[in-house]
């Protein structure tokens, strides 16, 4: 059996035993009915209290909470004056929870609670009472007003807000400093009782910490809690009301502390001494290697500061703080050289950016430790004497001639020869050659100056030993001046002088041009070549010259156009000159010397002819000329035409006409002698029915003599126009001579009779009409001459 039950069956016996009766009297007061109505209510000590002068008095009941007896809960009795106890009134109950949670006995007035009541959820209720008549249902009273307030008991325990808090305090932090505060609340009536009054107490955490017990304040209890020997806790607190006495309810919460970091521990080195290594050719920039200091605290309590603060090296190296590691970078400062220095020392602290001064007391935030560097051997390429070269040279120098010389070393104790050479991509004309041994610079080119005044080279160093270990370096060379350029007109001048020009009179001005840049500037002086009549030259010695006329008038039909010879020269060493010629037309100008006409052709042209109409009628020569030219030129090709239609044609040895010719009396067409006499093709007659574009002399080929035979005198014709690439291709001769002997049909052409002269009848050609009767007599005279022979 817990508390709560102790404690709630000791108050109903206690009940029991006082019952507390409660009744109400009702009274009028004089103003309002005659009838008087009063109320009473009796206590405990059975004594009555009256309230007159009021139209309604009314008073409190009292109910416990969390009644647990079986019959309903008596909560109090209204009665009336008028009542006489003959059952004549009713009594009517209204308000919070009538005839739910609280009834009435119409007849007695008894108020009796039908449940449990928690005072938690309803503190008290207000109702109204009336008493009325049962027959005529009419209130023998005013209706009256009244609570019924219900009395706590402990019933709810303690709670907290949170189930879990969490907490901080920094480390090292006196005793009693305030951690944090927590609160818990008690549903009881605060006004009644110890119920709702509550005490803490520390369940789990000491002796770490403590807690006020009335506000719940946690604090520390121990002096110099270090995080970094426990950094989390955890913390159990009770509340409990009664006071905290016996029988009390409570509720637990918990709480996890943090120790927080201050900076307490400074940095140390975990070495005394720290060993590094780098080769030597490391580049400036380049990190060796890594430091770093501990530091127990974390955050920006431990946050360290690197420096070299002693040492040999002190100008050789840097060291950088790395933030998000914490850890000191050693760089090379300056560039390192095995040969002069093996070996450096460095002495380097670390100190704590961010020191708290209540903790000077711990002694000194920083550390040192010392650093050893040892340098490394490594095969370093050539260095060159300087960084660059710059060079000067005339541009007249012979071919061949040095220029200068670079020089190179092997830094390495080894001490390897060097061998020279030019990138050519930087001398891409070939210009310079350089000596491979000793790196003289000389010239393979001739040079110029106003070509290119300057030239960049590279030149490369390599060990003999190690070709593939180069070093470069920059080499200018510059072109100087040689007076090698005689001075020019700087425009071409387009000069005239007027017919009616007096002597004495400007007509040009010039000036003059040197590719030359001599130290002192230009200078030029002008004069003529020889002694001009008509005109002449004055310098004005600021590199310009006048032209000026000798005499007064000029005749374009005598003379239209002088030549000048102007004598320029410079006065650089060695003096450089040239002739130049101005040509100075002869024209007509106005009053005012401007030029109007310089063609003597101008005078002989009628006046009415302008010169469009000039242009109009040499536009129309030309189009009836290009008119003449493609008329005579479309004749000319017409009669080019030859027989032969297409070039399917050349496949056959038939030749076909558009004509039917002119039959016996047409010998013009083709000459069949030419066939019948071999010999008579050494004449090269050209063909007669086309006009051949080249003449060109034939090849002369040994005829065969004597030989009739038609197929015999084709067949070396065909040899010799198949070995021939200058053979016209409308020879049809040249191309097909013999259809063969496979044909079903044998041959078809005539040209197969002289091998079958005797087998075959011309007889039928005679038949075919007069135009074929020569042919009959060709072949018909043919086996009449050869029978008689």
């Amino acid at each position: 059996m817990t508390i709560q039950q102790v404690l709630l069956l000791l108050l109903l016996w206690m009940w029991l035993l006082h019952p507390c009766h409660t009744e109400m009297l009702f009274r009028r007061t004089p103003d309002l009915r005659s009838k008087s109505f009063r109320g009473r209510a009796s206590g405990n000590d059975g004594k009555a209290i009256h309230r007159q002068k009021r139209g309604w008095m009314w008073n409190q009941f009292f109910l416990l909470e969390e009644y647990t007896g079986s019959d309903y809960q008596y909560v109090g009795k209204l009665h009336s004056d008028q009542d006489k106890g003959d059952g004549s009134l009713k009594y009517i109950l209204s308000g919070d929870g009538a005839g739910t949670l609280f009834i009435i006995d119409e007849k007695t007035g008894d108020i009796h609670a039908t449940r449990r009541i928690d005072r938690e959820e309803k503190a008290f209720y207000t109702l109204r009472a009336q008493a009325i008549n049962r027959r005529t249902l009419r209130p023998v009273e005013p209706e009256s007003e009244f609570v019924i307030k219900i009395h706590d008991i402990n019933d709810n325990e303690p709670t907290f807000p949170e189930e879990i808090y969490t907490a901080s305090v920094p480390e090292m932090s006196v005793v009693g400093t305030s951690v944090v505060q927590v609160t818990a609340t008690d549903a009881d009536d605060p006004s009644y009782g110890n119920s709702a009054r509550v005490i803490y107490s520390i369940l789990q955490g000491q002796p770490y910490f403590s807690v006020e017990p009335e506000t719940g304040i946690i604090r520390t209890a121990l002096p110099n809690m270090n995080r970094e020997n426990r950094e989390q806790y955890q913390v159990v607190i009770q509340a409990k009301d009664m006071g905290g006495q016996m029988g009390g309810l409570s509720g637990t919460t918990t709480v996890n502390i943090t120790l927080t970091d201050v900076n307490d521990n400074p940095p140390r080195f975990p070495q005394s001494t720290i060993h590094l290594r780098i080769p030597e050719s490391s580049p400036v920039g380049s990190a060796i290697g890594s430091v770093k200091a501990t530091d127990a605290d974390t955050g920006k309590n431990a946050e360290v500061e690197y420096r070299i603060i002693d040492g040999d090296g002190t100008d050789m190296f840097d060291i950088v703080t790395q933030k998000d590691t914490q850890e000191g970078i050693i760089t090379v400062r300056k560039p390192l050289d095995y040969e002069t220095r093996r070996l450096y020392t460095l002495k380097v602290e670390a100190e704590n950016t961010h020191v708290d001064p209540r903790f000077y007391y711990l002694g000194p935030f920083k550390d040192t430790t010392i650093v050893k560097i040892s340098v490394e051997d490594v095969d370093e390429p050539p260095v060159f004497s300087r960084s660059s070269y710059l060079f000067e040279v005339h541009e007249d120098i012979e071919l061949g001639t040095i220029i200068g010389t670079v020089m190179a070393r092997d830094p390495d104790s080894a001490s390897s020869p060097i061998r020279f050479s030019l990138d050519r991509h930087t001398d891409l004309d070939r210009i310079f050659n350089i000596h491979s041994g000793n790196g003289s610079i000389y010239t393979s080119k001739p040079l110029d100056r106003e070509i290119s005044q300057w030239h960049n080279l590279s030149v490369i160093a390599a060990e003999i030993n190690n070709p593939k270990d180069t070093t470069r370096v920059p080499v200018y060379v510059r072109i100087l001046d040689v007076n090698d350029n005689a001075p020019q007109f700087a425009v071409f001048y387009d000069t005239f002088v007027c017919e009616n020009a007096r002597a004495g009179q400007l007509i040009q001005t010039i000036s003059a041009v040197d590719k030359d840049d001599p130290l002192g500037g230009q200078k030029f002086f002008f004069s003529l070549a020889a002694v001009n009549p008509n005109f002449t030259v004055q310098d004005n010695e600021d590199n310009t010259a006048r032209i000026l006329t000798r005499r007064n008038g000029f005749s374009r039909h005598e003379i239209s156009t002088y030549l000048l010879p102007v004598v320029i020269s410079d006065n650089d060493y060695p003096i450089q000159s040239s002739t130049g010629t101005l040509t100075i037309r002869v024209c007509a100008c106005d009053s005012r010397g401007n030029m109007q006409s310089c063609n003597a052709e101008a005078l002989l042209l009628p006046a009415g002819l302008s010169t469009g109409a000039l242009v109009a009628i040499l536009l129309c020569i030309i189009i009836l000329l290009v008119i003449v030219v493609l008329f005579a030129a479309l004749k000319r090709q017409r009669k080019k035409e030859p027989l032969i239609l297409s070039k399917e044609d050349i496949r056959d040895n038939i030749v076909s006409y558009n004509d039917e010719g002119g039959g016996e009396e047409d010998t013009q067409a083709f000459d069949i002698g030419t066939l019948r006499n071999p010999a008579a093709i050494e004449d090269k007659k050209l063909r007669r029915d086309i006009i051949p574009e080249t003449l060109f002399v034939p090849r002369r080929t040994p005829s065969a003599p004597d030989n009739t035979d038609v197929r015999d005198f084709i067949n070396q014709r065909l040899k010799e126009h198949d070995t021939d690439p200058s053979a016209p291709p409308y020879d049809s001769l040249a191309t097909y001579a013999y259809e063969g002997n496979d044909s079903i049909a044998e041959s078809l052409s005539s040209l197969e009779s002289g091998t079958t002269e005797g087998d075959q009848n011309y007889d039928y050609l005679r038949e075919w009409g007069p135009r074929f009767n020569k042919l009959a007599e060709m072949y018909g005279g043919g086996e009449s001459d050869k029978d008689t022979s």
